[in-house]
């Protein structure tokens, strides 16, 4: 793609999300959505293949269904209350209506199965900022508007983190291992955006960091499946070290990171007398970990077949460990000791 086509379209993404962050008026934030996705709509079908075509054209309905609905919400909650603000959302029906919006733009379960299918037609590059930026502009509504509506959030939630999981059973390919993924981490933030606001965006910043880690590892790696992960020790022995690491981290196994957001989540879903939702995402990370853990067992316990096609990648030339995915796979790895710091925080 042409790099002056290519700096336009990411500086529209950059708007569309800012203009949403900054708005708080209905109309502004439904432009900044707008705007967010007619700029990754090109990103994703650079690369003329069926695939992404179709991929885009999933995307595009989708999203476009998403925004007609939150226009309609919008423009009834004006109807009924008189107001444009996004914090002044006190009808039931409007907030319903917006809250299922969103969730079909960013992917929630039940309205998730297009996420999968999306991101499997798309380059790794492309599923990233799929997988993180695109969520950003959605989480910032749903945090503004603060529902009433308690019960909305945690069937989302808890239905998320379920599907998250057992989606990812049944996968081979890596990047819709990659949207379930998405799916059980966004679960975990609606459960407890409601009760600690703060919590859910220290959860979406490490999500972020684990899921760039992994992508781009994937990226240098050239793995699309779990048959490339098997060879890729004779790729880049270094990568293959840290990969299952970053794995068991999103999977939330202690001591790495991940395990920090899923630990406050479960206490704080405690402190609020929900032992219920909070044993039920907790078991729902366990079949996430166990797909995680496949994935590590296919690259560092299992050997290859020792034949000419096996050992070709020893003749390519390595790709190298870079300083971004450096700094991001040590933050994946290393932030736990930091936790009581991170909760004075949330708490100040």
């Amino acid at each position: 793609m042409n790099p002056y086509i290519l700096s336009t379209l990411l500086f529209a993404l950059g708007l569309g999300t800012t203009i949403t962050f900054a708005s708080s008026h209905w109309l502004l934030a439904w432009m900044g959505l707008e705007i967010n996705t007619l700029a990754i709509i090109p990103l994703m079908a650079q690369f003329h293949h069926p695939r992404a075509v179709e991929a885009t054209t999933k995307y595009f309905l989708i999203q476009a269904t998403a925004a007609a609905t939150l226009l309609f919400a919008s423009m009834s909650n004006a109807w009924l209350t008189g107001q444009w603000d996004i914090q002044h959302m006190h009808h039931p029906f409007p907030t319903t209506l917006i809250i299922l919006a969103l969730a079909l733009k960013i992917g929630l379960a039940p309205l998730h199965s297009w996420m999968p299918e999306v991101l499997q037609g798309l380059d790794l590059t492309t599923g990233l900022i799929l997988s993180t930026w695109q969520k950003l502009a959605p989480l910032s509504i749903i945090l503004q508007i603060q529902p009433t509506n308690h019960t909305i959030l945690i069937f989302l939630g808890l239905v998320s983190t379920l599907i998250g999981g057992w989606g990812g059973l049944n996968q081979t390919q890596l990047r819709k291992i990659l949207a379930y993924s998405s799916i059980a981490h966004l679960g975990w933030m609606i459960l407890i955006l409601q009760f600690s606001p703060s919590l859910t965006m220290l959860t979406f910043l490490i999500y972020i960091f684990m899921t760039f880690s992994l992508f781009i590892s994937f990226k240098l790696n050239y793995s699309t499946n779990i048959n490339t992960l098997t060879t890729s020790w004779s790729k880049a022995p270094v990568l293959t070290s840290i990969i299952p690491l970053i794995l068991l981290s999103l999977g939330g196994l202690p001591p790495l990171t991940g395990f920090m957001p899923k630990w406050l989540i479960i206490q704080e879903l405690a402190k609020q007398e929900l032992a219920p939702a909070a044993t039920l995402a907790a078991l729902s990370a366990l079949l996430s970990l166990y797909f995680y853990l496949r994935l590590s067992y296919a690259m560092t316990l299992t050997i290859s077949p020792n034949n000419t096609t096996g050992t070709l990648p020893w003749r390519l030339p390595t790709r190298q460990f870079t300083l971004p995915l450096a700094i991001s796979a040590s933050t994946t790895l290393c932030l736990l000791p930091l936790t009581p710091a991170m909760v004075a925080l949330l708490t100040f």
